[in-house]
């Protein structure tokens, strides 16, 4: 046996006005996005919002439905929606945003498993790292390559990029 250890590393910011500009606008995106959410069971609206090497901003925010858990995170509408309407687009950036019951979570959000899955994928057939910026009143959170997030993703992710 051998013990071994995984390091992340990662940014931190007090607030979204000291994020360089690229990110702060990707933030302000997902906050918009926030607004369209269709939260009324949980009153957890969540945002997110992908620039990609296009220039274009695609914005998804999460859907809930009476038939739990047939609803869609944030990331994932996001992330499929560019992946249809610009397959072969890279993703240059990811923001998440979100509010409880109508205000600012104040604590990062990170994204769930599922979400987390979609992002390696969606960076290995695009070969290129993209960072996920996480938002919150408090701080927000900045990881430059999506991997970070999940290092043990499913194995065949690179297998879908080849």
């Amino acid at each position: 046996m051998e013990n071994r250890s995984l390091n992340i590393q990662y940014k931190e910011y007090s607030n979204t006005n000291d994020l360089p500009e690229e990110y702060k606008l990707l933030a302000q995106k997902a906050k918009e996005a926030v607004k369209t959410s269709y939260s009324p069971y949980s009153k957890f609206a969540v945002g997110a919002a992908l620039l990609l090497e296009n220039g274009e901003f695609i914005l998804g925010s999460n859907q809930e439905n009476g038939a739990y858990p047939s609803g869609l995170c944030a990331e994932r509408v996001a992330l499929f929606y560019a992946g249809s309407k610009y397959p072969k687009v890279r993703v240059k950036g990811l923001a998440i945003a979100a509010s409880f019951k109508g205000e600012p979570v104040k604590e990062p959000l990170p994204p769930c498993g599922a979400c987390r899955q979609v992002m390696m994928e969606t960076q290995a057939v695009g070969k290129v790292p993209f960072p996920v910026i996480m938002v919150g009143e408090n701080r927000v959170l900045v990881v430059d390559n999506a991997k970070f997030l999940l290092p043990f993703s499913f194995s065949n992710v690179s297998d879908a990029s080849k």
